[in-house]
């Protein structure tokens, strides 16, 4: 190939509103894609009593969501990188709509169940693609807050799906099947925003340069497990926690009604107040990781809070909103700082797949804790007539978050090394 053709034309940077409102678009992709997941937990308890699904079954829907997405998150990864962010969004953003239509087929376990195995297929590798887009636009820039303010949009989406009982109640009606009505106006909006993303990203591309200026090379599948030991440790501390926050999200509005005696609308107000807390939240540690860096440093900050929220839930009598507000401190500091950070530790032409990788083993572990809480409560016998049935999963949750606290500590012994990336030192702009 000719030498010209090779080089790679400069251009200037996009304008500060290019990006916000790209920013925007990806953010509403994610709004919609965030609905549609947890559209299904303020119906737990109408699964188990007219369909007749187990605790086991329940669990087995995200865990079927999980299988997919560990299926095709390196494949996405791969077609993220080779063919770009805009052409992906819209592929993933139109199968989390279809998902969401299937939904509402059949009430069997087994039409659920591949509903959400399509969602698997679309959802995760519709983050990866967001995350990889947003590295774009905002690498260099104020990347830790267009993360948080992405995060803040589409966590507004799980708050509004688990209080959709007292916002839209005319929707549940006492049937399974009219609430799911909500989620597929959720994928129209998916598949819109992406959509005007495309448009968006095509339109600026011919005069900004977004994204650095190099030609990606061709991916080596032996590579993606060559990354630097800080990028496992990140990985290792996101499949924890993690595997903590989304189990236990699903089961969340049951326990509260089975355990602690809240009614639907009550226990879905507490399971949003941990998404609505974080979403406003995470835009402050955004610009805070930012101004500071200490990034590993304030991952493990994250970590400790998760430590005692469960054990207060179960054991003491402290009102529920307090360990729930850690929990969701938690749920905003550790996300803010942490998906971020694997910018600076992998260079921009593997991000898709670094994040692909990420996100591959956060459903592993995630997958086994919804199957493993799920079959807990039913051999344990949880429900409201044997509230501490429900320890099992307590337990579980909580040492997963010693492991988790483990790993940030490791993430800050090797960032404060001779080998670090600049994670405790980075502030916006490029400052150290």
């Amino acid at each position: 190939m000719d030498a010209a053709m090779k080089s790679v034309v400069q251009r200037p940077e996009p304008t500060s509103i290019s990006r916000w409102m790209a920013l925007i678009w990806l953010s509403l992709a994610m709004f919609g894609n965030y609905f549609i997941f947890d559209a299904i937990n303020p119906l737990v308890d109408i699964f188990k009593t007219q369909l007749g699904f187990s605790n086991e079954v329940i669990g087995a829907l995200n865990s079927s969501y999980n299988i997919a997405a560990i299926i095709t998150l390196l494949i996405g990864g791969v077609i993220i990188d080779r063919f770009g962010t805009k052409i992906s969004l819209f592929i993933f953003a139109t199968l989390c709509f279809i998902a969401s239509v299937m939904m509402m087929v059949k009430g069997s376990a087994t039409t659920m169940l591949a509903a959400r195995f399509v969602l698997g297929m679309g959802a995760e590798p519709l983050i990866v693609a967001v995350t990889t887009a947003l590295a774009k636009w905002f690498k260099g820039k104020e990347l830790s807050f267009a993360f948080a303010v992405n995060l803040l949009i589409a966590r507004s989406a799980s708050t509004a799906a688990d209080t959709s009982p007292s916002w839209a109640g005319r929707f549940f009606d006492g049937t399974w099947r009219t609430p799911l009505w909500l989620g597929v106006g959720a994928g129209v909006i998916c598949v819109i925003s992406a959509i005007i993303y495309w448009i968006h990203e095509s339109a600026l591309s011919k005069r900004y340069q977004i994204g650095s200026a190099t030609e990606p090379d061709k991916l080596v599948w032996a590579d993606i497990f060559k990354f630097e030991k800080s990028y496992w440790y990140i990985v290792a501390l996101c499949v924890t926690f993690y595997s903590i926050v989304f189990p236990f999200r699903l089961f969340a509005i049951d326990y509260f009604m089975a355990a602690h005696h809240l009614t639907r609308e009550t226990a879905g107000k507490l399971n949003g107040l941990l998404p609505f807390m974080s979403m406003w939240s995470m835009p402050l540690f955004g610009l805070l990781a930012d101004k500071i860096g200490k990034r590993a440093l304030l991952m493990a900050a994250g970590s400790v809070l998760v430590l005692p929220v469960f054990l207060m839930m179960g054991y003491t009598h402290l009102p529920l909103w307090l360990p729930v507000g850690m929990l969701g401190i938690a749920f905003s500091l550790i996300p803010a700082v942490m998906w971020p950070s694997v910018a600076y530790l992998v260079e921009e032409r593997r991000l898709g797949s670094a994040y692909s990788l990420m996100t591959l083993c956060q459903q592993l572990g995630w997958s086994a804790l919804n199957w493993s809480i799920g079959k807990s409560n039913d051999v344990m016998g949880a429900g409201a007539n044997n509230p501490e049935g429900f320890r099992g999963m307590l337990w579980m949750l909580t040492g997963l978050g010693f492991f988790g606290l483990f790993f940030s500590y490791l993430l800050r012994r090797s960032e404060t090394s001779g080998h670090a990336h600049g994670l405790e030192t980075i502030k916006a702009g490029g400052a150290k």
